[in-house]
């Protein structure tokens, strides 16, 4: 507070520069002139210091007001959305002006936030409606690959299943990206939601002969079960994507927390503190040729709005264990 005053005061005494410096001219100038006329100094004096003690009191009046004004302005300032309407009536015709201005910048940016808006909202509409109906011809595909066993149907199937992924991926991209919410927050059993994810991946891991281990707890945590889900789903993805051979464990603790354990590539040391950046590939990536960088940014910003904690740890060749930290929950049960 006191070097809040002090800073304040400084920059009044700039700001005040020119008053002051005419005042105390005007007194020299005085000042010379009666001594001019050998009155005596005292005198001189004595009419110096009465004129410097009552510019004194008008300059602390003056900046009692100036601070006061300088309050009101920086309370405005932190709810200038709401406030715009209600700023303190100008003493001057500049303020009123500069108030004016400030008026018509707040309505455009008003209506250029509105149109915004409206063209993300037509956007997101448009792209949804296209994943809806992207995925009836891909469900119809599956149910005829489906109807015979090949090798050919198996890897058809695979790469439908892929291209399911894609358009569940864009789906939620889009909803991430939206003001909206679809949360909805209560007490779940981690197991029935690890347990949609293994059956939805099952087919990967057989054709893939990748182990799965995994020790149903019926640990219960205050989440989203729609938006946890997609994390799990996302994680066990990337385990079956970079894991050749080997396992893939999902560990639930009490705390709680998930882990889910890979012994894949693994990621290099300077490519670790950088994939949960959106577009982010790193080496692997770059070396994969079709990763997006979007897969673990959208768990990380998932994770986020959960109010959740996401890391990872990995060793080249050695494999990666990401961990979902549900104790940071803090969001509201509706």
């Amino acid at each position: 507070m006191k070097k809040f005053f002090t800073s304040l005061f400084a920059r009044y005494l700039w700001q005040s520069r020119l008053p002051i410096c005419l005042f105390l001219a005007y007194s020299l100038i005085f000042a010379a002139v009666f001594s001019l006329y050998d009155l005596e100094t005292e005198a001189v004096l004595y009419a110096f210091s009465l004129s410097m003690l009552l510019y004194a009191f008008v300059l602390s009046v003056h900046f009692f007001f100036y601070r006061k004004s300088h309050k009101e302005r920086m309370r405005i300032l932190k709810e200038i959305s709401l406030f715009t309407d209600a700023l303190p009536k100008p003493a001057t015709l500049a303020e009123a002006d500069y108030q004016e201005m400030v008026r018509q910048l707040k309505k455009l940016l008003d209506e250029s936030v509105t149109c915004r808006q409206n063209d993300l909202q037509e956007s997101m509409d448009y792209y949804t409606a296209w994943i809806h109906q992207i995925k009836t011809p891909i469900s119809v595909m599956k149910m005829t690959l489906e109807g015979e066993d090949t090798d050919e149907c198996r890897e058809l199937l695979a790469e439908l299943f892929r291209i399911e992924q894609y358009a569940e991926m864009a789906l939620n991209y889009l909803r991430l990206g939206s003001e909206t919410s679809d949360y909805v927050f209560s007490e779940y059993d981690l197991d029935v939601i690890i347990r949609q994810a293994v059956r939805k991946y099952a087919p990967q891991f057989i054709r893939k002969k990748i182990r799965l281990q995994y020790e149903p707890r019926h640990i219960m945590a205050l989440t989203d079960e729609k938006w946890l889900l997609f994390i799990v789903e996302q994680l066990l993805s990337n385990s079956i994507k970079y894991t050749q051979e080997g396992s893939v464990t999902i560990t639930v603790s009490p705390e709680p927390l998930i882990k889910i354990a890979d012994t894949g590539i693994g990621i290099a040391a300077e490519d670790l503190p950088r994939i949960f950046e959106k577009g982010y590939t790193g080496y692997n990536g770059r070396m994969d040729k079709k990763s997006t960088g979007l897969g673990l940014y959208l768990c990380k910003t998932a994770a986020k709005r959960l109010s959740h904690k996401i890391t990872a740890d990995s060793s080249p060749k050695k494999g990666t264990a990401i961990t979902i930290d549900l104790r940071s929950n803090t969001a509201p049960l509706e």
